[in-house]
């Protein structure tokens, strides 16, 4: 049997592992096992043993916590993923996307001389003031094996020079995640009756990115804008609000701000992965800073309006199901215009809800 070690840190990688772990468990139970390593980075209540049981989860073997009183939090988990890799001896390690504790597993990797696997390679945004477009880089430029969702995304490791041995399409593990998971929100959340919300009567309103919740004029703007759209479109927008959003609205604009934003939208809690799933489902459009979410949103064929200046995923807004919009530059109330004279045919291109079984046989390939 083949021993993996796979690294996660905030919870989008946690519900992106999900889709490998389940086949793992399912379908490979003999040939592979997968120890499970949290590097503690963002951890939150929201990731508590209640979350994994819903995720249908086991809880981490290794669930590390970051000390911020402590400088380069990098690189506490870099040898907190080395002690697990020491005392595990996996025969890969594998990582997924672009976060901090991505390049932590990556560098661990080469530290310790054990094959890379990088699930969800070649995504690009061409914008190197984002971190995360680093980490992406520098983790496909390290990994022994590369799976990218998209065929765009293997483009881009050909036009970089990887050997395209070690690239492999494998369709989108978050697709594989919407067509297990829809079935279960379906059963399991009552988020829709608790708000008493009906089918395509409400927009969904996401927003955490630092470059958006860190600069008070960007942030007024959207909160700003995504009141005009409810007054204009007369449907809700339902907002489950980041706790770093709340702490910059208290921050840049005080209590009184946003008690009244409560009373012009519907403010909720975080809400679950499943809760997610539902609104999604249901609403009218989504609007968005989340690389996740405004790809959610097309598996279940909803048009999106992107708050950012670029997106990893450039396939939703060449098939009409996006735009993107500047938050600098004109108005929301406009783009939300845009956005409903879309006209998307929401084409089949994160391939067939089986990129977890793709990656587990190759993987095997790999370390026969």
């Amino acid at each position: 049997m083949k021993k993996i070690l796979t690294v996660i840190g905030p919870r989008p990688q946690v519900i992106k592992s999900a889709a490998i772990t389940r086949v793992v468990r399912d379908d490979f139970r003999g040939e592979l096992e997968e120890v499970v390593v949290h590097t503690g980075q963002h951890f939150d209540a929201n990731m508590s043993s209640d979350f994994y049981a819903e995720m249908f989860l086991p809880i981490p073997r290794y669930q590390f916590e970051i000390d911020d009183s402590e400088p380069l939090p990098i690189n506490q988990m870099i040898q907190n993923i080395q002690a697990a890799v020491q005392k595990e001896s996996p025969d890969a390690l594998l990582v997924y996307g672009d976060t901090n504790s991505t390049l932590a597993g990556t560098i661990s990797a080469i530290i310790e001389d054990i094959p890379l696997i990088h699930v969800e390679a070649g995504m690009r945004s061409f914008n190197m003031l984002m971190p995360e477009e680093g980490n992406r880089i520098l983790t496909d430029h390290s990994s022994d094996l590369l799976f990218s969702p998209t065929k765009i995304g293997v483009l881009n490791l050909k036009k970089e020079k990887i050997n395209s041995d070690k690239v492999k399409y494998c369709g989108d593990v978050m697709f594989d995640n919407s067509l297990f998971y829809e079935a279960k929100a379906r059963e399991q959340s009552t988020i829709l009756t608790r708000y008493n919300l009906k089918y395509n009567e409400f927009n969904l309103f996401t927003c955490h990115r630092g470059s958006n919740t860190d600069d008070a004029v960007k942030l007024r703007a959207i909160i700003e804008g995504v009141i005009d759209i409810k007054l204009k479109s007369g449907n809700e927008i339902v907002f489950p609000m980041h706790p770093r959003t709340e702490k910059m609205i208290l921050k840049f604009f005080g209590p009184y701000y946003l008690d009244q934003l409560k009373s012009e939208i519907l403010v909720i809690p975080p809400a679950s992965y499943l809760d997610i799933i539902m609104l999604e489902c249901n609403s009218n459009i989504v609007i968005t800073d989340s690389g996740g979410i405004q790809k959610e949103a097309y598996f279940f064929k909803k048009k999106s309006l992107i708050l950012r200046e670029e997106t990893e995923w450039g396939e939703i807004l060449d098939n009409q199901a996006a735009i993107l919009f500047k938050v600098n530059e004109g108005s929301l109330i406009q783009a939300y215009d845009k956005v409903q004279k879309l006209n998307p045919n929401f084409k089949d291109i994160y391939g067939d809800g089986k990129a977890g079984e793709f990656i587990c046989n190759e993987i095997l390939e790999l370390l026969k």
